[in-house]
């Protein structure tokens, strides 16, 4: 038992639980945008409209909120690039969950259980690695 405490402690950082606020917080906005799109839209177009819109309140809470670092051309880059790995990915498994039957409703539910664990390493790596700057001023402000 104080295994699975010990991993839980080290698993749910500060920054972990804002991750997850924000992260459930985008990916509720997606589902509800997607849900009342997708009676009058083809889900793909319905999911890329939900998915544009949460991304932008993403961004800017996953900057000034859950990593709490300056938004950055770079970094904004680097989000829109893991963001694009995501849609496409999120894209093919919605399509693959449709293909084999399952209600248009309820197949964006497993594929964002999917993709968000992926997303949340990917926004991470591009939000907090260092930029060849950071790196240098780092190095150059060591005794």
């Amino acid at each position: 038992m104080k295994n699975i405490t010990a991993l839980f402690k080290q698993l749910l950082t500060p920054e972990m639980i804002r991750f997850i606020i924000v992260g459930t917080t985008a990916t509720i906005m997606q589902y509800i945008l997607y849900v009342l799109m997708v009676q009058t839209l083809h889900p793909t177009i319905a999911n890329t409209i939900a998915y544009a819109i949460s991304f932008c309140f993403n961004y800017l809470a996953s900057t000034k909120f859950t990593f709490r670092v300056k938004p950055t051309v770079q970094r904004g880059i680097g989000f829109a690039f893991a963001h694009l790995i995501n849609y496409l990915l999120q894209t093919t498994l919605l399509t693959f969950f449709l293909y084999i039957g399952l209600h248009k409703i309820i197949a964006l539910l497993p594929v964002i259980a999917i993709c968000v664990p992926v997303n949340f390493f990917m926004v991470r790596f591009f939000l907090k690695r260092k930029t060849k700057k950071q790196q240098a001023e780092h190095t150059d402000n060591k005794p």
